[in-house]
């Protein structure tokens, strides 16, 4: 006579990652209106030449690709728990128990 015995296979779960922390950044709004005084008071904080630009609609893109991320994150974050729950043990109902 043959047995077969069920073993089932413990996987840990490991911690999740700490949170993420970001860095403050500040984006300025400039124009042909406020340029000099912008550009005044930047380089006094600053120093002169440091400078970044962006347009509008690639602005809008960078907004865009950090919602696709967030997505993407969200989603990672629901598969994570999925399978957390898929390898926790289930406890015993109490019927099982009595018997």
């Amino acid at each position: 006579m043959t047995v077969t015995n069920t073993i089932q296979t413990v996987v840990p779960i490991v911690n999740r990652p700490k949170q993420v922390q970001l860095n403050d950044i500040k984006i300025y709004v400039v124009s042909a209106e406020n340029f000099e005084e912008f550009k005044k008071e930047f380089e006094a904080k600053n120093g002169p030449d440091a400078y970044i630009a962006i347009s509008v609609k690639d602005y809008e893109n960078l907004s865009l690709n950090f919602a696709e991320l967030r997505r993407y994150i969200e989603q990672q974050k629901e598969i994570i728990v999925y399978y957390e729950n898929a390898v926790t043990p289930a406890s015993v109902p109490t019927e099982e128990l009595s018997e």
